[in-house]
């Protein structure tokens, strides 16, 4: 997919937009068919078509001789400049280069020059003029660091900040010339506002929106950000390199720093004033809101698509970091969408896993339940798996299961115990985490190391829940169901008191009174006939 090709999309839906003018109209006027015009109009981002193979033209050669006589005119006085056909004359008398043309020679000088005229830092004197910004017309946009404390640890995390006076800001752990951080910033961003800008937005030179920056505001623009653009239905002002540039977007220079000093800058922001205006930022934004172009109603993918392979611990690596995935994915392909806050993957078009995207080379994000299945056939495994140790941390693998993993391999021995665990972990897919957190709570104290018991006593605390929701931590322990298994007490410790049951004074049984029948005698003989009848009974029954 070649620039051009977005770049002329684009173009069809901003006239679309501005003119509101017929497909023919737009066929007409950009020289396309009238499905190119449907097909831009349908999507900002153009169907996939035969790669052409290039072919490095005749020119190639001649570019670095080309570049070095148009560095020699920056020190030469400009009536001695090489015009085009003074260096299509050179090519040819001093490096026999007959085959080239005028058109090419002059096509190639006019746009390299101001590139080598810029690279050598020239530029002219810069007056500034007052500029006036219609409301909802424009915002700006800029990127700076803020450190932050994430888990007792310092974290340098990027902040952007958008539109013109109201701020709307974003903090991602990823850098933001990360086009997916990019993109996300942007999208949030219109959705704080309520709306797109109608005209413009203006930026510095970044790398996720421009791949090359050429002389003045000429750039390149990635296809990915010139398919954003055009979804949203915004433009970009690219600002002019360096300082010369900084006063195109002031209003936002400084907001970044400001941002990092106040911890409740949204509020505090809505009561500025800017320098001497009557109405504060609020009220100006008040009467600008209403101004914006609309949201689209499809919402613009900010992922970065990739398709690595799991490996054989059941991760995947995307920028030199890891995440799992459920284990019978090992050895196949998965895709992956890599957003500036979180890594999503599927396997085709089911998702398999998410999870917060990390920023440290050789970062694990790992799940424990993706290796239930392989710790049902090694249970010694668990105790020093990784995973494990990440669930504790994250406050997953709570102390309700550290108790019941004790208690289970006491009764099983270490293996039996660890699976019986695994049992109750599976139990996370299909029931909410609290209610089998509760359920454990209510089976350990009385010994039950089963996880049908778990089960039973989780889901009576999810039907209790019903409209009105309860903890097992906000639940009183004296009216807390539990299911007490008196079998499994007696085999766990015979000498223990059956716990939840109230002392029982009676005897015990005994049989002592039925060994008096064994003395009794008939007191009258049995007639023959009760014989005879029972043996003809017998008999009609039996042939």
């Amino acid at each position: 997919m070649g620039s051009s090709r977005v770049e002329l999309f684009e173009a069809i839906r901003r006239d679309a937009r501005r003119e509101d003018l017929s497909v023919r109209a737009l066929a007409e006027r950009h020289g396309v068919h009238r499905r190119t015009v449907r097909a831009a109009l349908a999507s900002a981002v153009p169907p996939p078509r035969k790669q052409r193979v290039p072919v490095a033209p005749k020119l190639d050669p001649a570019k670095p001789l080309i570049d070095a006589m148009l560095r020699e005119d920056l020190t030469a006085h400009r009536k001695q400049h090489h015009t085009a056909r003074r260096v299509l004359a050179r090519l040819v008398d001093e490096h026999g280069m007959a085959e080239l043309t005028y058109s090419s020679v002059r096509d190639y000088v006019a746009r390299r020059r101001p590139q080598i005229t810029a690279e050598a830092g020239r530029s002219l004197e810069t007056a500034f003029v007052l500029q006036d910004h219609p409301p909802g017309a424009e915002a700006e946009v800029d990127f700076g660091d803020v450190w932050v404390v994430l888990l007792g640890s310092p974290l340098a995390a990027s902040c952007s900040r958008s539109a013109c006076r109201t701020p709307a800001r974003r903090c991602t752990p990823s850098t933001p010339q990360g086009q997916e951080a990019f993109i996300e910033g942007h999208q949030e961003a219109f959705k704080v506002l309520g709306g797109v800008p109608t005209d413009k937005i203006r930026y510095d030179n970044l790398r996720s929106a421009v791949s090359r920056v050429l002389f003045g505001r000429s750039r390149t623009e990635s296809d990915r950000w010139v398919q954003f653009r055009s979804h949203m239905g915004f433009d970009a002002f690219y600002c002019i390199p360096g300082i010369d540039g900084a006063h195109e977007k002031g209003g936002v220079e400084g907001e970044v720093g400001r941002f990092r000093r106040l911890e409740q800058a949204d509020a505090a922001d809505d009561a500025r004033r800017i320098d001497n205006r009557v109405r504060t930022v609020g009220q100006d934004f008040a009467a600008e809101a209403p101004l914006l172009r609309p949201l689209p109603s499809d919402a613009f993918d900010d992922g970065l698509w990739l398709t690595p392979r799991v490996d054989r611990y059941s991760r995947v690596t995307v920028r030199q970091c890891h995440y799992s995935v459920p284990a019978k994915l090992i050895g196949r392909n998965v895709r992956v969408s890599l957003r500036a806050s979180e890594v999503v993957i599927l396997d085709g078009k089911r998702e398999v896993a998410r999870h917060p995207r990390q920023i440290r080379k050789g970062a694990q994000s790992l799940v424990l339940d993706h290796y239930l299945e392989v710790l049902v056939r090694k249970p010694g495994a668990l105790p020093g798996a990784t995973a494990l140790a990440q669930a504790r941390e994250t406050g997953v693998f709570t102390t309700e299961h550290e108790a019941f993993w004790a208690a289970a391999r006491a009764v099983h021995g270490d293996a039996g115990g660890t699976r019986a665990l695994v049992e109750v972990l599976l139990l996370h897919r299909h029931m909410a985490h609290g209610d089998v957190v509760a359920g454990l709570a209510a089976a350990v104290p009385v010994g039950a190391t089963s996880a049908d018991v778990v089960a039973v006593e989780a889901r009576k605390i999810a039907a209790l829940r019903g409209s009105q929701p309860i903890t097992a931590a906000a639940e009183p322990a004296a009216d807390r169901p539990r299911v007490i298994s008196l079998t499994e007490r007696r085999l766990g410790d015979p000498a223990a008191v059956i716990a939840g049951l109230p002392p029982d004074g009676r005897p015990l049984p005994s049989v002592d009174a039925y060994d008096e029948l064994l003395a009794r005698r008939p007191t009258s003989p049995t007639p023959a006939v009760t014989s005879s009848a029972a043996g003809a009974s017998l008999s009609k029954g039996h042939p």
